[in-house]
């Protein structure tokens, strides 16, 4: 007999839950666990205890290949009818956004559950992230479980679990304790010291150990499992293994269609917990034990099982296609995958699911060599576009190289060029200039050729584009003429780009009506639902912003678009506005939240390409600024070098800009002097005023006779001609502010500001500083600052700190990461330089050091 399972050791989980439930604001709910560990059951209990007035609806997402668009929430609020249930059977994303906003506005509290979210398809994500974004205006609770272990490096799904607030919440839960695991196996003749001990507290394998027969010890959860399974009877086993192929559950009808009489042998698998029935189907209790029974299949019974699902899908009057490709994979069903595969994958790309439909597009490719010629050609085109969209520009560019290959063998010039123009652009953001330039000066005479003006439009746009980032020539007539013919062809995307555009190139030659025009792109962009173009608008106000020195604009701008590009899953324009934000953080004073911030991007796994020299340059001068100066040195040492490959005018200029500084901290005069001089080689346009005066301050203060140039901001002049208190005046840049005050002739303020570098972690400038006032004859200097030595005498950074902490604890990597919300690689960095400041070598070491300081 199986025993009664009871929420043991989960009253303050409970509690916390509850307390939401009854709060008068809104609450976003994230329940973390791994496999096993209880979310679900919690879960449950808590929707069994709230008052029945209140309305909640409940989602799960599938481990599928990729997953159908909106799924969860398609499942949650199926039946409810109205114009909610309507937006998610459509292709709007912003209809779901504005019904679901509606609906969870009002006086009532409104419970929306989504489980195992670690699987869910972009646009859920994205809606997920609109709602928590927005728990000031809605009556809801929201509640997200999820697997750390699952979590990809998707930029949705880690920016929705790392959202943090008044009203977010994450709630832990642990595993059993061996008293707890002592009252579950209390009558059951079980050892519960064993059990305990071997399954480390986690209730499932708990309940499936005392499941099993006495004296029989399962070494593993999967064993324990497939010993209850061989126990049923054979119809029972021919039946569950049927049902182990399907993530979640099966629906009845299908289930009774393949099963026949068979499917009355469930009931014995459902008596002792191995499956439940849900309102619309039937599936396991837990996906661990459904995955232990699939793992064990055979390969041919595998395939076989799942070729009878993907004909009684495909029987259904309104097949759920994304499920029948998952199993025609499974199945290797090539003739369905390359039926049905290709619309699925552009159908998910329409919605916005562009993980879903590279992932799809994946799974046809090793079988696209038997499509038509055409076919197969228009296949590599889009897939090479949503790699482009996933920020993969290497793998852009040779899935892209292969579908111009194809077409050209079509002979269909209108679309060679628009493909060429694709792939142009992945060239472009792949870092590679010339191949860019190259692709869209073919282009253009293949679509002339043609005759095809909405060709030319994309292509005039596009290299306009190119033309006025790289600055190769002087670019806003032939913006002007771009944006004539695009509104001639009705491609109001390609007007709102040339444009945003004409705005960038008047900036740059500092014109003041540049931003305005940014501005006036991103409201079409906006009123029109042109995505992409109002990002790549955000993207370029934000640049401007930043390079004007206008920080409480930019703050505004950043919050609206990152929040943007988030809800819409436009990760290229991600990376460029989540740059300008650790340079923002970086002027604000706050090192260790732009570090961390570059430090998520850089270390993501795929190439960044052209937006390389952006973040390289600005994470080099965090490390120089730490005084880990040869790391800094390789940094922008590469990005110097590629800025140069790429011709990229604002690359150059940032890793110079980070060269100059890093020259002065390590004092390296003829570095500065071979920067001076690379950079003198092309002229600077006036909108760059400003970090071309950062430069030459730098310069001079790495020893280099510089004089102010034409049109030096008065910032810069005042610092380079010795007016500290004037340039102190001007600045907002906290560090820079520190620096112009470490030169004051009052010794006092001086020593002030060489504390600010302290508690900045600027050691290296702080030091300089000293030294100086030591040259001028000052005996008195400043020890480290009593702030800061009193609260973290070791020197390490904040977020250093909080790494030592969770490493004294005997944390992996792996959980600190979960715990902090950090990717494993920006974890392990930080404990080498934790390990490198410190001075040992070993883990354990730093862990005595933090007891020693009561960190532990």
């Amino acid at each position: 007999m199986r025993p009664t399972v009871e929420l043991l050791e989960r009253d303050q989980p409970m509690a916390d839950l509850m307390a939401a439930a009854i709060a008068e604001h809104s609450s976003l709910i994230l329940l973390p666990g791994e496999a096993g560990i209880g979310k679900t059951s919690i879960v449950h209990s808590f929707l069994n205890q709230l008052p029945e007035e209140v309305d909640a609806y409940v989602g799960a997402c599938d481990d599928l290949l990729a997953p159908p668009t909106l799924g969860p929430l398609r499942e949650a609020f199926r039946g409810h009818g109205g114009d909610l249930e309507e937006a998610l059977a459509g292709q709007s994303i912003d209809r779901v956004f504005d019904e679901l906003t509606a609906m969870f506005t009002g006086p009532s509290l409104h419970v929306l559950v989504i489980e195992d979210v670690h699987w869910a398809d972009d646009v859920t994500v994205d809606v997920l992230r609109h709602l928590a974004r927005r728990l000031d205006r809605i009556r809801a609770l929201i509640l997200l479980t999820y697997r750390p272990d699952a979590v990809e490096s998707r930029g949705a799904l880690r920016a929705l679990l790392g959202e943090s607030g008044r009203h977010i919440t994450r709630i832990k839960l642990g595993p059993l304790s061996a008293a707890g695991v002592e009252t579950l196996a209390a009558g059951s003749g079980h050892d519960a010291q064993e059990v305990h001990a071997l399954t480390k507290g986690n209730p499932f394998y708990v309940t499936e150990i005392l499941s099993g027969p006495l004296g029989v010890v399962p070494a593993t959860v999967v064993d324990a499992v497939l010993g209850r399974f061989a126990q049923l009877s054979d119809d029972g086993i021919r039946a569950l293994e049927l049902l182990s192929v399907v993530p979640s559950h099966l629906q009845l009808s299908i289930a009774e269609g393949l099963l026949g009489p068979e499917i009355e042998a469930l009931d014995d698998a459902e008596r002792v917990g191995l499956v439940v029935l849900f309102p619309d189907g039937i599936g396991f209790r837990h996906e661990i034990a459904r995955r232990a029974i699939e793992q064990q299949l055979p390969g041919m019974r595998r395939r076989a099982l799942n070729a009878s699902l993907v004909d009684a899908l495909l029987a259904e009057s309104d097949p759920d296609l994304p499920r029948v490709i998952h199993h025609a994979v499974a199945a290797r069903d090539v003739p369905t995958i390359l039926k049905y595969g290709p619309a699925v994958a552009r159908a998910a790309s329409a919605a916005g699911s562009h993980h879903e439909a590279a992932a799809t597009f994946g799974a046809v490719m090793p079988h696209a060599d038997q499509l038509p010629l055409g076919e197969r050609a228009s296949l590599l085109d889009d897939y090479a576009w949503e790699l482009h969209i996933a920020h993969r520009f290497f793998d852009a560019v040779q899935v892209g190289g292969e579908a111009i290959r194809l077409s050209k063998q079509v002979g269909r010039p209108a679309e060679l060029a628009e493909t060429l123009l694709r792939v142009s652009r992945s060239h472009y953001l792949a870092g590679d200039t010339q191949k860019a330039m190259a692709g869209i000066e073919r282009a253009g005479e293949l679509a002339e050729g043609a005759g095809s003006r909405e060709a030319l439009a994309s292509i005039s746009a596009y290299r306009s584009m190119i033309i006025t980032l790289a600055r190769q020539g002087h670019a806003p007539a032939e913006l002007r003429q771009a944006r004539k013919l695009a509104l001639e062809v009705g491609r109001t995307d390609l007007a709102a780009l040339c444009l945003n555009y004409l705005g960038v190139t008047y900036a740059y030659d500092g014109n003041p009506d540049g931003l305005e025009c940014i501005r006036d792109s991103l409201k079409s962009a906006l009123d029109s639902g042109d995505h992409e173009s109002a990002a790549r608008a955000y993207t370029s106000l934000a640049a401007v912003l930043f390079r004007e020195d206008r920080l409480a604009e930019l703050a505004s701008c950043l919050a609206d678009g990152l929040t943007f590009v988030a809800n819409h899953g436009i990760w290229s324009h991600a990376y460029d506005l989540e740059v300008h934000q650790a340079q923002l953080d970086l002027r604000l004073g706050m090192m260790d939240a732009a570090e961390d911030r570059l430090r998520q991007l850089m270390d993501a796994p795929d190439d960044p390409g052209m937006f390389a020299v952006y973040s390289m340059p600005v994470l080099g001068r965090i490390l120089a600024r730490r005084g880990l100066l040869t790391d800094a040195e390789t940094l922008l040492t590469s990005a110097w070098r590629r800025a140069w490959a790429q011709e990229s005018l604002i690359g150059i200029l940032y890793s110079g800009l980070g060269g100059a500084e890093w020259a002065w901290l390590s004092q390296r005069k003829e570095a500065a002097e071979t920067i001076y001089l690379r950079a003198m080689e092309r002229p600077v346009p006036d909108g760059l005023r400003h970090i071309m005066g950062e430069i030459f301050f730098y310069l001079s203060k790495a020893g280099l006779q510089v004089e102010p140039f034409e049109g030096c901001p008065e910032v810069y002049t005042a610092a380079i001609t010795g007016d500290w208190e004037r340039a102190a005046e001007l600045t907002e840049n906290t560090y820079e502010h520190a620096l112009f005050e470490a030169t004051s002739s009052d010794v006092d303020r001086a020593m002030a500001a060489i504390w600010k570098l302290d508690d900045l972690g600027a050691r290296p400038a702080a030091d300089l500083a000293r030294a100086d006032l030591r040259r001028l004859g000052v005996t008195r200097l400043p020890r480290r600052s009593p702030v800061h030595t009193r609260a973290n005498p070791v020197g390490l950074t904040d977020r250093q700190l909080d790494v030592l902490r969770l490493l004294a604890s005997a944390r992996t990597n792996a959980d600190i990461a979960t715990e902090l919300v950090l990717s494993r690689r920006t974890v392990d960095h930080h404990v080498s330089a934790i390990l490198r400041t410190l001075g040992v070598s070993s883990r354990r070491e730093a862990a005595k050091i933090a007891a020693s300081l009561g960190l532990d």
